[in-house]
């Protein structure tokens, strides 16, 4: 991604203090369930600085019981290429992560092992496919001999970067991008042996334009299925590629959700596959303290939060709207006060978000405004207080319990203390707290804002 792309969303960041409150928002909830998964996966992979610190159990099923399993604790066991050894240590990865560890052998095996594998954002999946696709080609080979579809142009980008990172010592392997625009002459053959690219172009140089020889590859790489059946399409178009496929090719799958969807369209795909289960961070309320505050209104639930700011801000804080147009109204308020704000909002770009959450990230800001959707998965590890600006509900006005668990989730990581506030404006929000309390079976206190002393001592 270019470097003035960031440099002109900071500088647009900075800007929007003076004019946020004028921001004609549409006045509508960013609904969980429609946000746009690529543009989600992307902004992940765009904000991963490092590996996520998990101590996520790793499930394995393998294709063969009765096989011994093999895992890893340093990448010098799996006799790597010294090239590839120096470019992975290169890339900033001492040791093999969770994910890495187990999956690594799989792939690197002879003969070739097929796998199915669940791993969230940020566990080093695309690293370890990377090096089995670098592993296994013959450079001396001027064809291709691994393909990699993603499902969009911008995630094949990504992983394209990865390649070209770990494979910086190993320049005799070529990598070329099967994407819409990148037009070939006809008749010729590709002599790159890497392809990574989008369902319908990599099919179209399988088969109409015979760029590729399909019988010629040796690893098949399908990037975020969940994401690629989402998409019109996709799912077809990758299955009549894996169909010209030999039947001795690797075939790898990864997914961040194994939803029914997504693990019919693996078994479709991936014939006899090891499996690996990546069980997600359990999210724990036992360590968020919890309260509520009373108000009459939008200005009376600004108000309260203007009386607690100087104590949640010891630390750093995320605040929670049910509208962008409530997130870009509060963001103003806040802003016009004299503090120093972030606004995520569903309009920006990917490349937007993801310097806004940088500079969350790097302190510039210590309040994020935001609302569901823009927030998932953000892991920002110095966030102590969680406010629910709006309490989270579904379409149909009842309490999202999922989303509460989510957003207050943001806090009270790995073991740490975290605070959640919560604004109840109405009987109704009030009977929606109700709601979520009973469902957590937890205890939700009120907040006395003239007593700050237990605040900021969990803040801090």
């Amino acid at each position: 991604m270019a470097t003035d792309s960031w440099a002109q969303a900071v500088d647009e960041q900075e800007a929007a203090a003076e004019s946020i409150g004028s921001l004609q928002i549409k006045e509508k909830p960013e609904e969980n369930g429609k946000h746009d998964k690529a543009a989600q996966s992307l902004l992940n992979k765009l904000i991963r600085n490092n590996l996520v610190n998990t101590t996520n159990q790793v499930e394995v099923l393998q294709k063969d019981p009765n096989s011994p399993l093999y895992s890893v604790k340093s990448f010098e066991e799996l006799r790597l290429k010294p090239q590839l050894l120096k470019g992975v240590y290169g890339m900033g990865f001492n040791r093999p992560s969770k994910i890495q560890e187990t999956a690594l052998p799989m792939m690197l095996a002879e003969p070739p092992q097929n796998l199915i594998a669940q791993s969230q954002s940020g566990t080093g999946k695309t690293a370890a496919f990377v090096l089995a696709m670098l592993s296994h080609v013959d450079p001396n080979n001027k064809y291709p001999q691994c393909l990699c579809v993603s499902p969009t142009y911008e995630l094949a980008l990504q992983t394209g970067k990865v390649i070209e990172q770990m494979g910086k010592y190993y320049p005799e392997v070529k990598l070329v991008y099967a994407i819409r625009g990148n037009k070939l002459q006809r008749g010729m053959k590709l002599q790159e042996q890497i392809v990574i690219g989008t369902p319908g172009t990599m099919l179209d140089w399988c088969s109409k334009f015979r760029f590729i020889d399909p019988k010629k590859i040796k690893v098949f790489v399908l990037d975020e299925a969940d994401v690629m059946i989402a998409t019109q399409g996709h799912q077809d178009q990758s299955i009549r590629i894996q169909r010209m496929l030999p039947k001795n090719c690797q075939m790898l799958l990864f997914s961040a959700t194994f939803e029914e969807s997504v693990w019919n369209f693996a078994q479709r795909i991936v014939p006899d596959p090891n499996i690996i289960k990546l069980k997600r961070e359990e999210e724990t309320l036992d360590t968020i303290k919890q309260y509520y505050v009373l108000c009459n209104s939008k200005e009376e639930k600004f108000q309260a939060l203007s009386n607690i700011y100087g104590a949640i801000t010891i630390a750093q804080a995320m605040i929670f709207c049910h509208t962008r147009k409530t997130a870009g109204w509060l963001a103003g308020e806040l802003s016009r006060e004299g503090h120093q704000v972030a606004l995520l909002s569903g309009e920006m770009q990917v490349e937007q978000r993801a310097a806004v959450i940088e500079r969350f990230r790097d302190g510039k800001e210590k309040v994020l405004v935001t609302t569901n959707v823009c927030a998932r998965g953000i892991d920002v590890e110095q966030v102590s207080v969680v406010i629910n600006f709006d309490l989270p509900v579904d379409k149909d006005g009842n309490p999202d319990n999922e989303t509460y668990l989510h957003r207050i989730g943001r806090t009270g990581r790995f073991g740490k203390r975290g605070l959640a506030i919560n604004m109840v404006d109405s009987k109704m929000s009030m009977n929606i707290l109700h709601r979520i309390q009973d469902h957590f079976n937890k205890k939700i206190e009120k907040l006395d804002t003239d007593d700050l002393d237990e605040i900021e001592k969990i803040a801090s």
